[in-house]
């Protein structure tokens, strides 16, 4: 990474001029973002004349790799944040270190066989989706268990938006953790995990009026679109009615059912109409 020094402002005055160390120029517009952070007034935590530090460097050092902010762990510790970025230069760049190694990972090749890194696959996505890829911002922090937490923000019609991954560098890995970062990797949704609930005892308590609908009775998204499925009617047989009996017209039965034979319900007609075999 290029270090920049600052040598003055633009003619215009609407930007900021930069130089590297080997005099390429370089320069940045003045927004009202920029302007606001530079004026605002430093976040410091400066303990009490009475306090008495209660952080150690290693666990400064801890926090800031578990992505605790500089102003928190200054108020919990009871010190300045002067002496929480003193301690944070290698911890900073070990986290910036874990972010170019996620992104230069290879996610898959295009049709022309050419290695896709993650983040082209990410630009790929926001790109055609008018998202300024210079505006989004990457973070990192590292969890319990050693992998580490990579997280996205990018702008957005909704201000901001946010996609997580779960990076593990000794296997080189990345999986996604939230369905913004499946979708930009183009990889299934994580399984949610099911939290269990709360059973309250009283009948009369609102979540026990109505019972909780099982996952069958849940109609999935495609359903809501479908024709619902019509079902052919069964065909009923035809009944063929006979004279009754003297005994059926005693009980007032003016027809009696037959049950038709085979050859009826196959040709439509009675037996003995059909035809001879020759």
């Amino acid at each position: 990474m290029s270090e920049l020094r600052f040598t003055g402002k633009s003619e215009d005055g609407n930007h900021l001029a930069l130089v590297d160390g080997e005099g390429n120029n370089f320069s940045v517009r003045i927004s009202d973002t920029l302007r606001a952070t530079v004026n605002q007034p430093r976040l410091s935590s400066v303990p009490s004349s009475d306090a008495v530090e209660t952080i150690s460097v290693k666990e400064i050092q801890r926090r800031l790799r578990a992505g605790e902010s500089f102003e928190q762990i200054a108020r919990e510790g009871q010190t300045t944040v002067d002496k929480i970025e003193r301690f944070s230069g290698p911890i900073m760049q070990e986290r910036e270190y874990i972010l170019a190694r996620a992104r230069e990972l290879v996610m898959r090749k295009d049709a022309h066989r050419a290695d896709l890194t993650f983040v082209e696959v990410v630009q790929s996505k926001l790109a055609p989706r008018g998202v300024d890829t210079d505006q989004i911002s990457w973070n990192t922090w590292r969890l319990l268990d050693g992998t580490w937490h990579i997280e996205l923000h990018y702008p957005n019609r909704d201000g901001n938006g946010l996609a997580t991954w779960i990076f593990d560098l000794a296997r080189r890995a990345l999986d996604a953790a939230d369905d913004n970062g499946a979708w930009l990797i183009d990889e299934d949704a994580p399984v949610r995990v099911m939290t269990p609930g709360i059973i309250h005892s009283e009948q009369s308590h609102p979540s026990r009026l109505e019972e909780p609908k099982s996952d069958a009775q849940i109609p999935r998204i495609a359903d809501l679109f479908e024709e619902p499925e019509v079902k052919a009617e069964t065909p009923r047989l035809a009944v063929i009615r006979e004279a009754p009996s003297v005994t059926d017209s005693q009980d007032g039965i003016t027809a009696r059912a037959k049950v038709p034979s085979w050859d009826e319900i196959m040709f439509g007609r009675k037996s003995e109409e059909l035809p001879e075999d020759n």
